[in-house]
């Protein structure tokens, strides 16, 4: 193959070794338009599963690496002074520019055609002499950008702002350090490449940004290699006592907003993308290098296995996209964790030390306690004390307590519309299906959205509370709960709105019913969809009756013996449509502003409030985010979460989207949990307020470790407790817990071990001299510590590795990088 690559970076070149390897006849060239010596940046980090990769393509390169790294396992967190370790993580990391030198000498020594200090020819003519042309030009790709019609790209240029640096201390551990200012909170991201320097990387919201004055030379254009030395001395003042004496470093440093590159394609022709120009993810999570590195194994692998260039591309990107999704998405979570950390301001140190660790998702309490058993045992212990509990108990068995309502565990059966009542009548079904999860542990049990009237209704097969006879059966249901169960039982309450008169969800999700419809209303004559009822614009008048419909149901609700009322104001149904800008265009005094969008839905909520039991706690559920353009986002959440809060809510239950058919929601697990962060951190906390998180949440360890984050106070599932109505009970037994927290029904008491799976009678010999015990404090918490020699050069100390994945492990049942 003639082959040529436009940017000669680790990556360009990595992939040039790897085809010369894989058949020293191919022609290979580079064209970098920098000198071989010039490189932006400092130290570049790998995970063992890369290096492992590495390893297997290309030993030589491999070893090199491996003798210039600096490796580590720990992670230092200095929050405003405070400071914890965290142990067994895996890193190793090296000077980005021996990365360049030793891949230079590689493809030198392999025959690669490197042209420095030159620009590639045209991209067209390259295209119609070379078989593959690679564009690996970075971030600012002019490639892509020249081909943006075939790549479609999207650049999400980010809020914050941030500077790579380097510096002479040379840190011990990745190193994480939060700093209260008088401007906001500010950050570095440290960790050593080599025996004499450290990457220094320092980020902080754009708003305190200016708070600081540090964008006073933003209207320069600072060419390249010119660093902003203003700022620098700036930096190096606010982190003085951080830095301890030691120097900054600048190599072209100056401040930048992360920019996010996604593209629909990544190939045109025989043209690839690869690295930086395919896609980036944030420092935070993860090294560029890493990633382009990664692409180079899987590009050059796929060549060889395929007979033609086409078929190679389509599978270099279909093996890769998934790998590279995996790690935007953690990227994704943790660099808006960094964007939003003023928010955890208050938080303890322990707390917060933890919350950052988890802040992508990809760690969590079950696979830190295998990294740090001693650090995930504080944590736990912490948040128990910080509960005023007792309890020697995993977080989601800590008692909570919404007002007067003491729950016996952080566990909600989210409410799920069931369509099986006949006329707004609960029956057996009902019964069955929340008697069967309370019995199954969970510490507090929603109905499905029970209809304030027969016009507010959903479906016919939707609940209500607008009969006495109501009343009776929910009665019935309630008396069940209270009289067999430790559970508690709430009633979500809400008015469909123009989501009404729509068939039962088997027959055909949202559709309008085909006859026995009524007519249904909303804030504005919008649709739902293209193929639903348009509704009627709704009057004053009608507005007050349905307030008053709340109201009367809500009394029903208390007499049927609930132990608290949600009122739904999410979703798209009625409440949630005046609250969106999407579904409500009035121009009277309840459209137009987030004030006058809230007006109706305070107004209702103000009635039910003061229509039920002071000593019931009160909830509202909300959409934190509309998922499309013009609608609300977690800003405005904020805002609509203040004022319910204002108004004397007890809790708020946070869920997203289902205000338009067009929505786009940024689907995964756990995908709703960052909105219900927000909330709590920026607005409900100070309060007292509890904030339940829900949304594709289905493992006990994701519910403990959002609640050891302080992310949330409850945690709610739904279709989890479809698949299994004992989740609760089940998920005690899997974390050997027995308590208060998880109480089994006197009749199932029997069943309440966990019955055996396999054999378990099996004693085994012992197999080797002398154990090896990978929790021991000497092998989780390996530091990198240079030592000074008797003639006064500075040596490594070698560091032994331990077989853990490292920060970035990724999700289970997520795609894997080529090794």
């Amino acid at each position: 193959m003639r082959i040529a690559i436009i940017g000669g970076g680790p990556g360009g070149l990595y992939f040039a070794a790897l085809m010369k390897q894989l058949d020293a006849g191919h022609d290979v060239t580079v064209w970098e338009r920098n000198a071989a010596d010039d490189t932006f940046g400092f130290g570049v980090v790998f995970s063992d599963e890369t290096l492992g990769g590495i390893g297997n393509a290309d030993p030589v390169i491999a070893q090199q690496m491996s003798e210039r790294f600096a490796r580590w396992t720990d992670i230092d967190i200095d929050f405003d002074g405070q400071k914890h370790t965290i142990g067994g993580q895996g890193f190793a990391a090296m000077s980005r520019k021996e990365l360049l030198q030793l891949l230079q000498e590689r493809c030198a020594d392999l025959g690669v055609t490197v042209l420095y200090k030159t620009l590639a020819p045209d991209t067209e003519e390259l295209m119609r002499d070379y078989d593959l042309v690679l564009a690996s030009d970075g971030i600012n790709s002019a490639t892509r950008a020249r081909y943006a019609e075939s790549f479609r790209p999207s650049l999400d240029m980010r809020r914050s702002k941030f500077m790579w640096l380097g510096t002479d201390r040379v840190f011990e551990a990745f190193t994480f350090v939060i700093k209260k200012t008088p401007h906001g909170v500010m950050q570095i991201h440290g960790y050593p490449y080599s025996d004499t320097g450290s990457t220094f990387i320092v980020e902080m919201h754009e708003d305190v940004w200016r708070s600081a004055g540090l964008d006073a030379n933003e209207a320069l254009v600072l060419p390249p290699g010119v660093s902003d030395e203003e700022s620098i001395a700036a930096i190096s003042e606010i982190f003085a006592e951080e830095l301890d004496g030691h120097e900054i470093f600048a190599n072209n440093s100056k401040w930048i907003n992360f920019t996010t590159v996604r593209n629909e394609n990544w190939r045109h022709r025989n043209l690839a993308l690869l690295g930086d120009a395919a896609h980036t993810a944030h420092f935070s999570i993860g090294s560029g290098t890493k990633l382009a590195m990664e692409d180079s194994l899987a590009l050059a692998a796929c060549l060889h296995e395929h007979s033609s260039v086409d078929e190679a591309l389509a599978a270099y990107e279909a093996e890769r996209r998934p790998v590279v999704a995996s790690t935007q998405r953690a990227a994704q979570a943790s660099l808006e964790w960094f964007e939003n950390i003023g928010q955890y301001a208050d938080q303890d140190a322990l707390e917060f030390s933890f919350n950052l660790l988890t802040r992508s998702r990809r760690i969590t309490l079950e696979n830190l306690a295998l990294r740090d058993p001693e650090f995930a045992e504080l944590v736990s212990t912490d948040f128990a004390e910080r509960s005023g509990s007792q309890l020697k108990a995993p977080a989601m068995f800590q008692p909570h307590r919404i007002g007067q309502l003491e729950l016996p565990n952080r566990i909600v059966v989210s409410p799920m519309d069931m369509y099986s009542a006949v006329d707004g009548q609960p029956g057996d079904f009902h019964l069955m299906h929340l008697g069967s999860k309370a019995a199954g542990g969970a510490g507090l049990v929603m109905t499905e959205m029970v209809c304030v009237s027969a016009n507010g209704r959903i479906t016919p097969g939707c609940t209500g509370l607008y009969d006495d006879a109501h009343t009776t059966g929910w009665r019935r249901i309630t008396d069940f709960v209270h009289g067999t169960t430790s559970s508690k039982i709430g009633v979500q309450l809400g008015h469909s709105g123009r989501k009404g008169a729509t068939k039962l969800m088997w027959e055909g999700l949202d559709d309008p019913l085909d006859e026995g419809g009524w007519e249904t209303v909303g804030p504005s004559a919008i649709a739902y969809g293209e193929a639903s009822h348009l509704p009627r614009a709704i009057t004053r008048a009608e507005m007050d009756q349905i307030r008053a419909e709340h109201v009367a149901a809500a009394l029903r609700a208390d007499a049927a013996g609930f132990d608290l009322v949600e009122l739904h104001a999410a979703h798209g149904y009625l409440l949630s449509s005046f609250l969106s800008p999407i579904s409500n265009q009035r121009d009277d005094e309840y459209g137009g502003s987030l004030e006058n969008r809230l007006r109706y839905p305070l107004e209702v909520f103000d009635a039910v409030r003061a229509a039920w039991p002071a000593d019931k706690p009160m909830l509202v559920r909300i959409s934190a985010h509309d998922w499309i353009a013009g609608g609300n986002t977690d800003d405005d959440a904020v805002e609509i979460a203040a004022a319910f809060i204002a108004h004397g809510a007890d809790g708020i239950d946070v869920s997203s989207g289902q205000i338009a058919q067009e929505e786009k929601p940024a689907f995964g697990r756990s995908y709703q949990t960052p909105f219900a962060d927000r909330l709590r951190n920026r607005v409900a906390n100070k309060s007292g307020v509890t904030v339940i998180a829900v949304g594709a949440i289905s493992s006990y360890d994701d519910v403990n470790s959002i609640l050891l984050a302080g992310r949330a106070d409850l945690v709610a599932l739904g279709r989890t407790h479809l698949w299994d109505a004992n989740w609760t009970l089940h998920a005690a037994a899997d974390q050997g817990y027995r308590g208060p927290g998880a109480t089994w029904i006197k009749q199932f008491a029997a069943g309440s071990r966990k019955p055996p799976t396999a054999r378990t009678d099996a004693v085994r010999p012992r197999l080797s001299l002398l154990k090896q015990d990978l929790a021991e404090p000497s092998n989780l918490h390996l530091r990198w510590m240079p030592v000074v020699r008797a003639d006064a050069h500075l040596t490594s100390v070698a560091v032994p590795t331990i077989p853990l994945e490292p920060v970035g492990a990724p999700e289970p049942v997520e795609a894997q990088a080529r090794l």
